[in-house]
């Protein structure tokens, strides 16, 4: 496969904060994109508040991550629902995780289930519906609403199995709260979920019109690429599952949106541009130039993504 980043300089001028646009612009609409919300903080909470569109026909892609406990998750997915024409969200690790205050004390699919129920309430699409087709400028396209979860896959050279990969992280230092929090129940390990997922997608993927281009959008990124900037490259374990490496190209993706990894870019594999749409913690978007929380266009396409090359992790 073939690789190049594409991004504005990190001193280009920022974007305009995301607010209410006086008098919203008519026509057809703007697909749009975000993640990594983490609305438990005080600061993305007020990002997330002054979050409009600049059309009533936007569609607003929610890349996971929006919170941990599910009051908070309702709170933002009501919020943004009310205002965009149509909201898609993907689950992220936080959200799958089971916090003991959080009121809600579900595990694993349990959990995940009950918030597909919360969308469901609200009009909010998820991987459990029907995907849905763009059909403003640049579609029509399929939008296809992931869920799949990792594997342990993304290894470090050389370390042939799981618990290899997990010692020589843990003697890094590097070990993800998911493996407290997030529960896999009633499937035996974070892996055999992962596996059912990445069986039931697949089908459901091949599925889909040929003649019809897809968005694939996932928490965690499809490909290995994304993660080669991280500072802790242990960290990649918990990032993703080589099974769906050659899925952008397989199923026809105009762009793969992406979260989990708090590094905003557009990186082009095989081809196919990927996009991390990620607010991510105060701490990290604090040292970026662009406006925080402004959600990545999609479609209709454009040339520039925000930059990120610090290589933070969730």
């Amino acid at each position: 496969m073939a690789y190049e980043i594409r991004s504005i300089p990190r001193d280009a001028a920022p974007a305009p904060a995301p607010g209410p646009a006086p008098g919203r612009a008519p026509g057809r609409g703007k697909l749009v994109a975000v993640s990594d919300l983490h609305v438990r903080y005080d600061e993305n909470r007020d990002i997330v508040e002054r979050l409009h569109p600049e059309s009533d026909d936007d569609w607003l892609l929610i890349a996971g991550d929006v919170g941990e406990y599910t009051a908070d998750i309702r709170w933002a997915l009501t919020l943004l629902s009310s205002r965009f024409a149509k909201v898609v969200w993907v689950p992220g690790n936080h959200e799958l995780w089971t916090p003991s205050e959080d009121p809600v004390q579900l595990r694993g699919v349990a959990r995940y289930q009950h918030l597909v129920g919360i969308c469901r309430e609200l009009g909010v699409l998820t991987p459990e519906d029907p995907y849905p087709v763009w059909e403003g400028e640049g579609g029509p396209v399929v939008i296809a609403p992931l869920f799949l979860l990792y594997d342990y896959s993304f290894r470090m050279p050389g370390l042939a199995t799981k618990d290899a990969a997990l010692a020589a992280a843990e003697e890094a230092g590097v070990v993800c709260t998911d493996e407290f929090f997030l529960h896999p129940d009633p499937y035996p390990t974070r892996e055999a979920w992962c596996r059912a997922r990445v069986t039931a997608t697949e089908a459901r993927l091949a599925a889909v019109p040929e003649g019809l281009p897809t968005i694939l959008i996932n928490h965690w990124p499809l490909v290995r690429e994304p993660t080669r900037p991280l500072w802790h490259p242990e960290f990649a374990l918990w990032c993703g599952t080589e099974e769906s490496a050659d899925w952008p190209r397989r199923f026809r993706a105009a762009t793969v949106v992406y979260g989990h990894l708090h590094i905003p870019r557009l990186l082009i594999c095989d081809g196919v541009p990927h996009q991390e749409v990620s607010l991510g913690y105060p701490r990290e978007w604090r040292r970026r130039s662009a406006a925080p929380g402004r959600p990545v266009q999609i479609l209709p396409a454009t040339a520039t993504a925000v930059s990120d090359p610090t290589g933070t992790h969730a």
